[in-house]
């Protein structure tokens, strides 16, 4: 666990990069501090390594006050990938993701063993690519090596500083997606720095919005974006937020519709389900879905031509976002998509409609928060509690 507890950090010219903050990250939470240029993100994180120094208040790692740590073993217990990745341009592959776990005194062959598994986890074959030097890959591969050479030591700590900012918007995506899936494996505490607010929504399980020096929000993203805190989030996070939630609100079994099933031997759909389904989510379309005798989607039946089925679109899951199931329906001209229950063998669960996506995301739209007293501020004049027993302290 990362504490800040009334941390400081001013310069002798009088700038105040970072001003009185206090927040925590969990053990094993994925935290993203997002902001406009120079608002104290980045000195905020180089401040758990020691990179910065704080002028004031302190900084606990496990609840030890790094300042009692020497630092270079600190920097050896914490991951830390930066923009520019930072590869030894004259070392492999494999020996610059070995590099920690040697330093910490490990044998060459186990160091090197070690490297290997991690490029294998991060999607780079060791056999392929291990024997490459850095000025063979791509950026998006550079940027895996400096992902698994972060890992190398078994850090429970991972700084990332805009680790994916240098890539195209398509290898960016993807390496975003990779680093979710070895997250959700490796579980590490993780402080990742991002100008991204997108970038932010997507990885974070929590965001801190920082206004200059301080942190105006600390919340879920799905909270940034649905209640925001102060006048300044409500801009920073755009008009468009609504928007912006699809990505962080799941589809869920409880907005989809129910029309009339067939399976694949039938001669007249089962109209048990949409007669038993809520009165808000039933449906009276003129077409029934066609099922195996497994319950999985096989196609659909128009009312107008019965003895002729055709293929149904591709289904979405339950649990994937609505911006992936929105993104699918605009694909297809039926206006509306079978989804599956992975937990099931992906059996069918009902369907999603246009209509049904905006009933998910308004559904899904955090209580506004209750007004509090609020510390005075030259910008904005008021703010509202964060959330009930988090300390958050921005002066």
């Amino acid at each position: 666990m990362i504490r800040f507890e009334h941390v400081t950090k001013r310069y002798a010219d009088g700038t105040t990069a970072v001003d009185d903050l206090s927040f925590e990250v969990a053990e094993g939470e994925l935290v993203t501090l997002v902001g406009p240029s120079g608002c104290g993100k980045t000195t905020t994180m180089k401040m758990v390594n020691r990179l910065i120094e704080p002028t004031g208040g302190r900084i606990l790692l496990d609840g030890q006050d790094i300042s009692a740590v020497d630092p270079v073993q600190l920097r050896r217990r914490i991951g830390y990938v930066i923009q520019q990745v930072g590869l030894f341009p004259h070392r492999t592959v494999l020996d610059n993701t070995a590099t920690v776990p040697h330093l910490l005194g490990a044998p060459r062959a186990r160091a090197r063993a070690r490297a290997a598994e991690l490029l294998d986890l991060v999607g780079l074959d060791p056999k392929k690519y291990g024997d490459r030097y850095p000025e063979q890959l791509s950026g998006g591969q550079r940027q895996r090596v400096g992902v698994a050479r972060a890992l190398a030591a078994d850090p429970p700590v991972l700084l990332m500083d805009e680790p994916f900012g240098a890539v195209d918007p398509v290898v960016r995506e993807h390496l975003q997606n990779e680093f979710l899936r070895l997250q959700s494996q490796v579980r590490k505490t993780v402080l990742l720095v991002t100008h991204d607010l997108e970038e932010a929504v997507r990885l974070g399980d929590r965001i801190a919005v920082y206004g200059q020096g301080t942190i105006e929000q600390f919340d879920t993203p799905a909270r940034v974006l649905g209640a925001p805190a102060t006048p300044y989030v409500a801009d920073f996070v755009g008009a468009d937020r609504g928007l912006k939630r699809l990505s962080v609100t799941a589809v869920d079994s409880a907005a989809l519709e129910d029309v009339p099933v067939l399976r694949a031997d039938d001669t007249a759909p089962d109209a048990t389900r949409s007669d038993t389904a809520p009165a808000s989510t039933r449906s009276g379309a003129p077409w029934s879905v066609v099922l195996d005798a497994e319950g999985r989607v096989t196609g659909w039946v128009s009312a107008d031509e019965p003895g002729r089925t055709r293929p149904a679109p591709d289904p979405v899951p339950l649990g994937a976002t609505l911006r992936e199931a929105l993104a699918a329906l605009l694909q297809n001209d039926t206006g509306w998509l079978p989804v599956t229950d992975p937990a099931e063998g992906g059996r069918y669960a009902g369907v999603l409609t246009p209509a049904a996506v905006h009933r998910a995301l308004r559904a899904a739209s955090p209580e506004p928060r209750p007004e509090t007293e609020a510390e005075p501020r030259p910008e904005p004049a008021s703010e509202t509690d964060p959330e009930p027993g988090r300390k958050i302290s921005s002066r």
